[in-house]
């Protein structure tokens, strides 16, 4: 705790200092250079809350900004220059088909949460400023609740009873996401962040459904916060000139699915969305923000013209519509020294400051598109486009690459998928192959 109080009261002293002496101006203009004439900042937000402070102790504390902090930030956006603008707006530059007097601040918002709806919208309304929220389909007008908001709250609930898992009847990878929170190696929502954006869904329902028979069932295993919009609500919205994205069906990492399973959740959520609300649907938002050349594809076969990713990097002109960066920005990215709203600290994170300094470290989410998790000594497969280097494909060890431009029986079903005109590379285990699992050596 001391630690974090220390680096927090460092990084609100290097704000106050790089924007007070008008190094901060600086290092935008900076941005501004390696962006092509016009930074493109788009900021991602999850739940806009009334009471922060309460609903920390029960939710994942990065999903949540107060009601209050989110307009400092769009009132501090619009006194730091930007033109708060819509995402089209944003691709259009980017592309060349429109020329920004200013540099241009983008609202975005994932999972449809009903906060949204009751917090952010009302701001955003007031305010005149045009944001687009990422909707999970299976999930709008239901009283179903987000696996990750699910696994937080069972695992609080694990915590709080000092309860001890049987692993023996839960899903293997288990003791992967229990084990380092049990033993206070990591928080729980860093637990979480890590271990979903490895394991397909299926993995993640079965710790759900194995931890709730374990703790006996009932209705407090259910997490009463997190609920998400109805379509009477998502349509109220887009009749006031919001926009909405798709974002999967059921808030699936796609690039752990296969092909299959890609296609049907970016292009049902997709039509989903087109039939409720009467809009065209051009956008999508890659959960978890992980992205794959596969889904790429998906997407430009369908018709959208835009995926926003998790990246903390800056967008440039002529870059890739396809791989838009984000900022992800949640409450305590704002907090001062004594832990109050610091202006200075708000702009130099959307100046990206830090970034410029190095004391930040962007996490990446282009991935391989990976068919089937292990299970059980069940092999990895790795789908990459045909053209993947024979040299980096060598510095795996133990693989066998396989071409399948025929229809291939598999005969185990957990990687029974229909695969052709690819390669595929299969490694007894990619712990054994580190460099078959570093996208960059491989894409």
């Amino acid at each position: 705790m001391a630690g974090k109080v220390l680096r927090r009261a460092a990084k609100a002293a290097a704000a106050g200092f790089l924007h007070y002496s008008g190094v901060r101006k600086a290092m935008a203009a900076y941005r501004r250079s390696q962006s092509g004439g016009r930074r493109i900042l788009i900021v991602s937000y999850h739940r806009v809350v009334s009471d922060f402070t309460g609903e920390l102790q029960r939710s994942i504390p990065g999903l949540l900004i107060s009601q209050e902090t989110f307009r400092r930030h769009l009132e501090q956006a619009h006194a730091a220059g930007f033109e708060l603008a819509s995402l089209g707006d944003a691709v259009d530059v980017m592309a060349g088909r429109r020329t920004a007097k200013k540099d241009l601040f983008v609202v975005t918002f994932d999972d449809g949460y009903r906060d949204v709806y009751r917090y952010a919208y009302p701001v955003l309304k007031q305010m005149g400023v045009p944001a687009i929220t990422y909707l999970p389909t299976a999930f709008i007008n239901t009283d179903k609740r987000f696996n990750h908001d699910r696994l937080f709250h069972l695992l609080r609930c694990v915590q709080e009873r000092r309860f001890r898992p049987d692993y023996s009847t839960m899903p293997g990878p288990s003791v992967q996401l229990l084990g380092p929170i049990l033993s206070g190696q990591k928080t729980t929502s860093a637990a979480l962040d890590d271990f979903i954006g490895e394991h397909p869904t299926r993995v993640l329902t079965g710790i759900i459904d194995a931890l709730e028979q374990q703790l006996g069932g009932g209705s407090d295993l259910m997490p009463e916060q997190g609920d998400v919009m109805n379509w009477d609500e998502v349509r109220q919205m887009a009749r006031d000139g919001f926009e909405f994205g798709a974002h999967t069906l059921g808030h699936t990492v796609l690039t752990l699915e296969p092909t299959s399973v890609v296609e049907k959740e970016i292009v049902e959520s997709k039509q989903t969305i087109e039939r409720e609300v009467g809009v065209q649907v051009k956008d999508f938002a890659y959960c978890n923000g992980w992205y794959s050349d596969e889904m790429i594809r998906v997407l430009q076969a369908n018709g959208f013209r835009s995926g926003v990713t998790t990246e903390d990097l800056p967008n440039r002109v002529g870059g890739d519509p396809f791989a838009l960066k984000r900022k992800v920005m949640w409450e305590n990215f704002s907090l001062g020294m004594m832990g109050d709203y610091s202006s200075s600290l708000t702009v130099c994170q959307f100046d990206d400051c830090f970034g410029v300094l190095g004391m930040s470290h962007p996490v990446l989410g282009h991935r391989p598109h990976i068919l089937s998790q292990a299970v059980a000594g069940a092999p990895n497969i790795l789908v990459q486009e045909a053209a993947a280097a024979e040299a980096a494909l060598a510095k795996a060890t133990p693989v066998e690459v396989v071409d399948v431009t025929a229809p291939v029986l598999v005969t185990d079903p957990r990687v029974a998928a229909a695969v052709t005109g690819a390669q595929v590379v299969v490694a007894p285990n990619v712990a054994l192959a580190p460099e078959a699992a570093k996208p960059e050596e491989l894409q």
